[in-house]
């Protein structure tokens, strides 16, 4: 409420805030929030009613939470148990809306998948098995908004996908000339550490490898040139290219930030840096952006922040612009907005 009368949104008259806060459901609670301010300037905007099938337009200022059960302007869905069994009482899931600006038509589905719960077993194989339950949860989240209760639309698709890089690739690359040293637990014979060290100077420690610790001796690799050495590293949305579409990174990995207020650019050392949080699109909502109006693109996609310490994920923006009606061809316009 205190950012909805802030001076810096005066001039944003229209606003649709859903925040999912009903904590104690736990079969339902996915932590999920999104916000959508409307500039003064948009004269006419529809949201969709995913229960009467039509569209409504946007007035005054309006706040749900505690459950979203009961707003039809929206779809949210928990992920099943059984995608990550070993996590009791996951909050992933994902929120979706549906808009229509200037005849354009376009879903927003704030989503968040599966973490790694260990870096060892991580590290194990490649793929890992956590790329595996990403990859199930976000085909399913893709082929639920193109189902055929509802009109195809371009959609875009953001938040925490908690996307890793190819752990095991990028640890036999960062330690390729390093011997590895395997420390067990005395009593199950489980493997709890993994020591990488240099073959020659004095057998400088690289890497340390725990569950919870990813100890590496030089951050400056993720940080320099914004990480782009490491882009290689970064292959789980490669399986769906045929679906997805995504600007370039020219952002270091988003994850995981120190929380100290004064290490603004410092990650953590329980995880791999990685590009966690990502804007995605449809192929045609790439041809939505990506229009040219009178010679002129602004398409900017980065990250907020990266000197200021705001938890341990930088937030991820995507700025541009849409031309009326670039969301269909000239001959099916569509006829969202003369629907009351």
């Amino acid at each position: 409420r205190e950012l909805l009368s802030s001076d810096a949104m005066k001039d944003y008259n229209r606003a649709r805030v859903y925040l999912d806060e009903n904590y104690k459901s736990q079969e339902h609670f996915t932590a999920l929030g999104s916000f959508y301010f409307l500039h003064e300037s948009l004269k006419n905007i529809y949201q969709f009613d995913f229960k009467a099938k039509k569209y409504k337009k946007v007035t005054g200022k309006e706040i749900y939470s505690d459950t979203l059960e009961s707003t039809p302007m929206l779809e949210k869905e928990k992920f099943p148990q059984d995608y990550f069994p070993e996590c009791k009482w996951s909050r992933k899931g994902f929120i979706r809306t549906r808009w229509c600006i200037t005849d354009c038509a376009f879903d927003l589905v704030n989503i968040h998948l599966f973490h790694d719960a260990s870096n060892l077993i991580a590290w194990e194989t490649s793929p890992s098995v956590y790329s595996g339950i990403r990859h199930k949860a976000l085909g399913y989240v893709l082929d639920r908004i193109i189902d055929q209760r509802f009109e195809k639309v371009s959609y875009f698709v953001f938040g925490d996908f908690n996307f890793r890089l190819d752990a095991k690739a990028v640890v036999e690359t960062l330690c390729a000339k390093a011997t590895m040293q395997t420390i067990r637990a005395a009593d199950t014979n489980e493997v709890v550490k993994l020591i990488f060290r240099e073959s020659d100077n004095d057998r400088k420690v690289m890497l340390q490898l725990e569950k919870k610790l990813f100890d590496y001796f030089n951050q400056d690799v993720f940080r320099d040139n914004n990480g782009t050495a490491l882009l290689e590293f970064d292959r789980e949305l490669s399986v769906f290219k045929d679906r997805l579409y995504e600007l370039d990174i020219s952002f270091p990995p988003s994850y995981p930030y120190s929380e100290d207020s004064s290490q603004g650019k410092q990650y953590m050392n329980t995880r791999c840096p990685a590009w966690c949080d990502r804007i995605l699109m449809s192929h045609s909502a790439k041809e939505l952006i990506l229009k040219v109006e009178n010679d002129e693109k602004i398409v900017i996609y980065d990250h907020i922040g990266p000197n200021v310490c705001m938890g341990d994920h930088k937030p991820v923006f995507l700025s541009f612009r849409i031309a009326a009606g670039a969301g269909k061809p000239i001959a099916n316009v569509h006829k969202c907005c003369v629907v009351q």
